[in-house]
């Protein structure tokens, strides 16, 4: 059984084998959580990024984590939905993002994964939906990934988790 557990921190800064960026499409870098782990990976990771995509919403691609901190030895990137009000799949595109990034981990074995809030930040996906998504998705797919670190970054987020995660 998957063990999922939520904390409040730096998500490049996680012991997991493997940690989840919410990226956009060209996998090269961006602003928020992406920002912030391809600057703690360093440029190799743009470069890797670069090779491999571009990456559809949904969809998970993975790379090396390069100067990442280990037990970290991959970075799942995944592209989230841009919230246009919720009438445009938003919601099933989110769920499948968390869904194939436990089926990239299980294909690189990975045993540990740390996710971000994935589209809730310039993406405009609204928290408490994106929360309940999340746990939902990460419940119902089939993995050999034995905890799954749900990472907020303030205490608001954390709580919103906590609170998808008790339901």
């Amino acid at each position: 059984m998957t063990l999922i557990e939520v904390v409040q921190g730096d998500i490049a800064l996680q012991d997991t084998d493997a940690i989840v960026t919410a990226a956009n499409e060209s996998l090269m870098g961006g602003g928020g959580v992406d920002g912030a782990i391809h600057r703690a990976a360093g440029r190799r990771l743009a470069e890797a990024g670069a090779a491999i995509g571009p990456c559809e919403p949904g969809d998970a691609m993975a790379t090396p984590a390069f100067d990442l901190n280990p037990p970290v030895r991959h970075v799942i990137h995944t592209v989230g939905p841009v919230w246009e009000g919720g009438d445009y799949a938003e919601a099933q595109v989110l769920a499948s993002c968390y869904r194939r990034c436990l089926e990239v981990a299980d294909g690189l074995g990975a045993r540990t994964v740390a996710f971000p809030s994935i589209a809730t930040g310039a993406y405009g996906f609204p928290a408490q939906e994106a929360a309940r998504i999340a746990v939902s998705a990460l419940l119902s797919t089939p993995t050999n990934v034995e905890r799954i670190r749900l990472v907020a970054y303030d205490q608001a987020s954390q709580e919103l988790l906590s609170s998808a995660l008790a339901s």
